[in-house]
């Protein structure tokens, strides 16, 4: 090969602006990338490389894509990229384009992630930043939005993942979904960024699912992390590639609220609806993004992809909890939340003990199985009390309820009359009504009854399926706590 005979960028460069590596020792196969910025361009970029004649080939091909190319360019180079340039490597000898665009990837990952929370170029009108998760919701999203004229770019957050995880198990933290997504955006002809959000991901959403339980709590931290962190991260990563439009693959709809602002409303494909899960977007936010599927369903979405022949069209679905590994929440909470086992007592509603435990994370509202105490009739976890490492339990009847208060509401307009009620991401809705008690404080009181609310989850309130309030519940209430019906 003529790329093996004279490489193309072969060997270190002075001083790097950042730099990537790839590969594995075990296998033999390691790739360096080095690259120097300036203007707005690649202008140097140099390698070093160990393994097999492709691989070196495959470094020296990313490094002449590399050199003095736009940002843009270089966020296009992928494995199919350097295998076309190389000829065709077969399926035996594919791992090392696979290799250097990953190194390729990093480099560039390394350099834009240093510098979230700048600006980078003039916000272009009718460029949109896709959050690409590798799965094929996002794919599609990011698929729609190109075939419709706008200018793309896919953005895939390395977020955070138990070490103890099963590579399967790892969902969208894993290195095989970033390549995945990576892939999808080189199938479409779009740049793809990788941000690494590791640690945001970890002191921000993981530091705060731990704490709530730790605090006796169930919280949710999809919420958080869609609502708070992710469009966050998301929103400095489109302000260092020029894009004033945000996009993700959610099944949710942008509509028009209170006076006109925008607010999340629910998606066409019920059975697939997730605009719970983004109840906490506020104003400038929504103002920005697109849903792109919205108005389809699921089966839909995978017929698109499949026929584009988009990487992602068999993409398996992502767990709601990505980070949460081996042994589920206890485990994940012993591992990484420093929870030991702490005896305590089970007691019924009158206070009687009538069992022990290991420790009140161990349980959540509503749990059935695994309390190991036996009744006249079945028992569920009605409350538990971290300052006692209590666990109250007792027959299904006492998780009902029809008052809850709620705190660090959300809210757009003033919501009046009534409303649709939804407690946590898959339950259905009940009637309610929310009176504010005080800024970002307020009371619902539901017309049926709810089961298993859980301190340290997310209300949500719809008119007419667009989102008007969200608050974190607080606790269920007694009907003679309530400040007025």
């Amino acid at each position: 090969m003529r790329l093996m005979a004279n490489p193309s960028g072969a060997g270190a460069i002075a001083q790097p602006d950042a730099w990537g590596e790839a590969g594995a020792v075990a296998c033999g196969d390691l790739v360096r990338i080095e690259i120097g910025v300036r203007g707005g361009r690649i202008d140097r970029a140099g390698f070093r490389a160990r393994g097999c004649g492709a691989t070196m080939a495959a470094a020296a091909a990313a490094c002449a894509r590399l050199e003095g190319a736009t940002m843009d360019d270089a966020l296009r180079v992928s494995a199919r990229m350097l295998d076309r340039d190389l000829g065709g490597l077969g399926p035996q000898r594919l791992h090392g384009a696979e290799i250097a665009a990953d190194a390729a990837s990093q480099a560039l990952e390394r350099w834009f992630t240093g510098r979230l929370g700048e600006c980078g170029i003039p916000l272009q009108r009718d460029r949109v930043a896709v959050a690409m998760s590798g799965g094929v919701d996002s794919a599609v999203s990011a698929m729609l939005l190109a075939d419709s004229g706008l200018d793309v770019v896919g953005v895939t957050m390395r977020l955070w993942h138990d070490p103890g995880a099963a590579r399967a198990e790892r969902s969208c933290c894993a290195p095989e979904t970033v390549r995945l997504a990576r892939e999808t955006c080189s199938a479409l002809g779009i740049p793809h960024l990788v941000i690494d959000a590791a640690e945001r991901f970890r002191r921000e959403v993981v530091e705060d699912f731990v704490a709530g339980y730790r605090d006796g709590l169930t919280p949710n931290p999809c919420i958080t992390c869609n609502g708070e962190v992710r469009f966050r991260i998301l929103a400095e990563a489109a302000a260092l590639l020029g894009a004033r439009l945000l996009a993700t693959g959610h099944y949710a709809r942008v509509a028009a609220g209170p006076g006109g602002a925008p607010v999340v409303a629910r998606a066409a494909d019920g059975t697939k609806d997730q605009s719970y899960m983004l109840a906490r977007l506020t104003g400038p936010v929504l103002a920005r993004l697109m849903l792109p599927l919205g108005d389809l369903q699921k089966d839909e979405v995978r017929a698109r992809a499949a026929g584009r022949a988009l990487p992602a069209a068999d993409a398996v679905e992502s767990q709601d909890v990505c980070f949460v590994g081996v042994g589920g929440y206890v485990g994940f909470l012993e591992r990484h939340g420093g929870l030991a086992s702490s005896p305590g007592e089970i007691v019924d509603l009158d206070g009687h003990v009538v069992g022990s435990h290991d420790g009140h994370w161990h349980f959540t509202v509503g749990q059935r199985r695994g309390i190991g105490v036996a009744g006249l009739e079945p028992l569920f976890v009605v409350s538990t009390d971290a300052s006692t490492n209590r666990v109250v339990v007792g027959p299904r009847a006492a998780l009902g309820s029809r008052y809850i208060r709620i705190e660090d509401a959300l809210i757009h307009g003033t919501p009046t009359g009534t409303l649709d009620v939804r407690i946590r991401h898959h339950g259905q809705s009940i009637r309610g009504r929310i009176r504010m008690t005080g800024a970002h404080s307020g009371e619902v009181v539901l017309e049926g009854t709810a089961e298993a609310v859980a301190p340290g989850q997310t209300a949500a309130l719809y008119d007419e399926g667009r989102i008007v309030a969200a608050g974190t519940i607080v606790r269920a209430l007694a009907r003679d706590e309530i400040t007025e019906e």
